[in-house]
């Protein structure tokens, strides 16, 4: 018999229900800002046979890529571990990772009378540091070492809890967070047992198998629907901070009947800074482009990849192998593998792609010795991404500050960042006039200036500072960033797009995101005889 399709948006919602409600759980009772307030997490929900059955609306660099670390996870520790029903976490870039501070949590679910997983609940959350050469754990490093601890899948007991709350910083901020992970995952362990005391265990399997396979068949008519033919696009990340400049990212994106083809392996080499990204950040932007293409309610589970195949080269910038540092490859390189995707993709359906957003995450790592009165001179450590302006389409002009694309954060609250850090936020605006001009304009980014009552080790780890975000039908380009000092005599030094420094009181960094791209010619003026 054919699936009911009313009861197939029954369960649907109710295992979307089981990711959202363990998010609730983990951003309510987090201890970090990071993840409290930015919300840099994800909760997702797999099968018995690790395949994603529902997602949250969280981060796309998180949801895309965490179906390999549920995989390394069963593959390391095996059925015995799964059997037993003891969370795990891994970290490991080369076992499923992203980068070191994204620590992901698996929980296999044993049901009653079962002798192995049901299902698995897991959720991945960006620690605020986990050790490394400086503080928040993304480095301008040349070894995988330099940027913190590195976790290979094992039993997260309270033993592991310690271990990785002494390699950082900020300890007991480590524990709460990771604590924070277990009940988040809790909850959604005791949400499926009532599910499956309802239903049956059978039921929800079947259920489950049948949205993929639904997914599968909608992704498939998309594809279909799309002339057959290979389309290229090529664009590049500014530098690796080590001396490599235009580090070229390579796409041909073959349509044939109702399968794609993603082909990144005329990309650059892995280099020697932070920039590289393992294969698990590539099928993830490809993954959240095509997710985009789809209805908003389709469900988002491991059938939107199933009719899409994704090459990727070891050894390449974007299938780093050991020890290439990564930490900024999960943030900066996914942006530009969505930047290259939109870009064969706006040559098939132009009016639905639109313009290059921001293309950076403008990340900020932060550290130093709170002096303030009660803090005791303990150690802090803050990390926070900046929005950026969204590109323009053929409908809509861009939006300004937003977080767009393979992050789906929010910004700190000022309130919030000035109660936790000794730090101010003197200036927070839109920048204006940095979205490129068209007949769509492009959006605008964000100024934001810091001013520190203590002396700082700040990390500046950024994109589109030398090439900019692209236009679309002949629209311009958006503005590059800009990241600056200010000192203490109002003089300005221009800041490289990654650097480490020393920020001494009364200091201010301003840090200027790009704009997006403009969509379709701009109108001429009449004084404008071109």
């Amino acid at each position: 018999m054919a699936d009911d399709p009313i009861e197939l948006e029954v369960f649907r919602h109710l295992f979307a229900a089981v990711a959202e409600e363990m998010g609730e759980r983990l951003m309510r009772s987090a201890y970090s800002p990071n993840i409290k307030e930015r919300r840099d997490f994800s909760c997702a929900l797999f099968d018995a046979s690790a395949e994603m059955l529902a997602q949250a609306a969280h981060i796309p660099v998180h949801l895309g890529s965490t179906p390999m670390a549920v995989r390394a996870v069963i593959d390391v520790l095996g059925e015995e571990v799964m059997a037993s029903g003891q969370p795990c976490v891994v970290n490991d870039p080369y076992a499923g990772g992203t980068h070191l501070p994204d620590i992901t949590v698996v929980q296999p679910l044993v049901l009653a009378g079962c002798h192995r997983p049901a299902f698995y609940m897991v959720n991945r959350a960006h620690h605020a540091d986990v050790g490394g050469i400086s503080p928040g754990s993304l480095p301008i490093s040349k070894h995988i070492d330099d940027e913190g601890l590195r976790i290979m899948p094992r039993v997260l007991d309270d033993d592991a809890i310690e271990w990785i709350a002494n390699a950082s910083r900020t300890p007991d901020e480590r524990r709460g967070d990771l604590r924070a992970q277990l009940a988040s995952l809790h909850s959604g362990a005791e949400r499926l047992r009532v599910m499956a005391e309802r239903y049956g265990i059978e039921t929800l399997t079947q259920r489950g198998q049948s949205l993929i396979d639904y997914t599968d068949r909608f992704v498939r008519k998309l594809i279909a629907g799309l002339p057959d033919g290979d389309y290229m696009f090529e664009d590049v990340l500014d530098d690796d901070g080590f001396g490599s400049n235009d580090i070229a990212i390579r796409c041909t994106l073959t349509i044939k009947g109702e399968q794609a083809r993603v082909d990144f392996t005329e990309s650059a080499d892995q280099v020697a800074g932070p920039v590289n990204a393992v294969r698990a950040i590539a099928l993830s932007a490809v993954n959240y482009c095509f997710r985009c293409l789809l209805p908003p309610d389709l469900p988002s589970n491991a059938g939107v990849m199933r009719p899409i195949e994704v090459i990727t080269r070891p050894g390449s910038v974007i299938d780093a192998q050991y020890p290439a540092p990564v930490a900024g490859g999960n943030v900066e390189t996914s942006q530009r593998l969505v930047d290259v995707v939109f870009g064969a993709l706006a040559q098939v359906m132009p009016d639905r792609v639109p313009a290059a957003s921001c293309g950076s995450m403008n990340n900020l790592t932060l550290g130093g010795i709170d002096p303030r009165p009660g803090m005791h001179s303990q150690p802090f450590a803050y990390y926070e991404t900046l929005a950026g302006g969204t590109g323009a389409s053929a409908e809509q002009a861009g939006t300004d500050a937003l977080h767009t694309h393979m992050t789906n954060t929010l910004n700190t609250p000022i309130e919030a960042f000035e109660h936790a850090y000794p730090a101010r936020i003197v200036r927070y605006a839109i920048r204006q006039g940095s979205g490129g001009q068209g007949s769509r304009v492009g959006g605008n980014g964000v100024i934001r200036s810091y001013q520190f009552d203590t002396e700082v080790t700040a990390t500046l780890l950024t994109e589109r500072r030398r090439s900019q975000p692209y236009g679309l039908a002949e629209g311009d380009a958006g503005s590059c960033g800009r990241n600056r000092l200010i000192q203490t005599d109002g003089s300005s030094l221009d800041l490289p797009a990654k650097a480490t420094l020393t920020i001494n009181p009364g200091q201010t960094l301003t840090i200027e995101t790009p704009g997006g791209g403009g969509h379709g010619r701009a109108k001429l003026s009449p004084k404008d005889p071109s």
